[in-house]
């Protein structure tokens, strides 16, 4: 049976390779009946997500019955590039942004890269991210992986040629600057008018990175950005992460089943130390279902007892090399969270947090000259954060529906502002008519 994975994801354009190899199958009546309905402008009008229904979290969020059910390794589509292109918010985007009538840019940027996926000599996926304007990521920005590069400002009228000579003949967008990005990027798909999982998952795990990174003291050396639909809606929460390595490779890995709780083990795991987190490793840029999978087995072999995997589902689980407090136990001297919760925390890194202790220590000196504190206080301080976080993850915002206010961006007022005028300009012809 030939894998339905991405096909109902018109953003994802990659060749589709012999399915024998892929482990997932999901279909279309499926997504369709998951998705949140939309209104007939396409905008995503949900009450039930956006007022904080309590039924969520039990049907469609963490909590969910399917949730870390099934194999995540090897469910990622071969592609070898991705771009991401900045527009609006996921509380406007409608179900299916890149069939939106009045998402013109979306629109014609993925008809474009449909006509001309044939031409191309690397397997191209297209997601849309964020965008603010006046920020870092406006709108109409493009993000290029791993190439590792940021076009400004693209409109409808560049994208034929956009197209053309960046993503067909790999060169430059003459009209535009190619700017070098540097650190790493995380997007983590919250198109809640495409499915509610990742409509109910994806803000808070959003929310929580930003925490962290303020926390880690990360800010500028991490950017963390809400996306649309990537493929693979029954592993939400989906986070994907591009980094460039110290010899200068861009990777790009998935994760999957992410709960908040998992967020600081990614930021240390995996973007301060480099190493993979296998239990929630879905795959990775640049390799096939297969690949993946196999990579993941000679990795688990080479870290030893630590992790094994399940062979009638290919579920990795880790066995000791990690620590986790029992609901309501106390607080252990090697800095094992305390939790009196249903769900059990994670021991801290003693290494690398004494590291960052370290950092904080040499910039709270710099900066503010203040009282030195202790590495024993700073790490009571810091567990102490972390009981705070993992407690309060649960904590629901009650969102009100996006207006159309919310949505009106620049362009926007300059195609108002061009109405206006020609009305005027109408009006004061008429007038001088008919005073002749």
């Amino acid at each position: 049976m030939g894998s339905g994975r991405d096909r109902d994801d018109p953003l994802s354009f990659t060749s589709n390779p012999s399915s024998a190899s892929s482990p997932v199958t999901v279909s279309d009546y499926l997504d369709n009946f998951l998705g949140e309905p939309t209104s007939r402008s396409g905008s995503f009008q949900s009450e039930s997500l956006l007022g904080g229904d309590s039924s969520n979290d039990g049907d469609f969020g963490f909590a969910r019955p399917d949730f870390r059910s099934e194999q995540l390794a090897g469910t990622v589509q071969f592609y070898e590039r991705h771009v991401f292109l900045c527009y609006k918010k996921p509380s406007v985007w409608p179900a299916r942004i890149e069939a939106a009538e009045f998402d013109r840019l979306p629109r014609l940027l993925s008809a474009a890269v449909s006509a001309r996926k044939s031409s191309m000599k690397k397997e191209t996926r297209l997601t849309i991210c964020e965008g603010h304007d006046g920020t870092e990521t406006s709108n109409g920005d493009v993000l290029i992986f791993p190439d590792m590069i940021r076009y400004r400002r693209l409109t409808h009228f560049d994208v034929d040629t956009f197209v053309e000579e960046v993503l067909v003949k790999d060169g430059e967008w003459l009209p535009g600057n190619p700017e070098s990005l540097k650190g790493s990027y995380v997007f983590v798909c919250s198109h809640g008018s495409r499915d509610r999982r990742c409509g109910v998952c994806g803000p808070p795990l959003v929310s929580r990175f930003r925490e962290e990174l303020e926390f880690y003291g990360l800010q500028g050396k991490v950017s963390v950005s809400p996306c649309s639909h990537i493929g693979g809606h029954k592993y939400a929460g989906n986070v994907i992460i591009y980094q460039s390595k110290i010899h200068r490779k861009v990777t790009g890995h998935w994760y999957g089943y992410v709960q908040p709780e998992d967020v600081h083990v990614l930021l240390e795991k995996h973007i301060i130390k480099g190493e993979i987190v296998d239990r929630l490793w879905r795959g990775e840029m640049g390799l096939s279902e297969e690949d993946q999978k196999e990579t993941q087995e000679r990795r688990l072999q080479v870290n030893g007892a630590g992790h094994t995997v399940n062979k009638s589902n290919g579920k990795v689980t880790q066995e000791s090399s990690v620590l986790c407090c029992q609901p309501g136990a106390a607080a252990e001297p090697n800095g094992c969270c305390q939790q009196n919760g249903k769900s059990s925390s994670c021991c801290q890194d003693a290494t690398l947090m004494l590291s960052l202790e370290t950092s904080e220590d040499s910039q709270l000196e710099n900066e503010n000259n203040t009282e030195k504190l202790t590495p024993g206080r700073k790490t009571a301080e810091k567990t102490f954060f972390r009981i705070n976080s993992v407690k309060g993850s649960s904590t629901r915002k009650v969102c009100a529906i996006p207006t159309w206010l919310e949505s009106w961006e620049r362009e926007d007022t300059y195609a108002a502002l061009a109405v206006v005028c020609a009305a005027a300009s109408v009006v004061v012809a008429y007038t001088c008519y008919k005073q002749l």
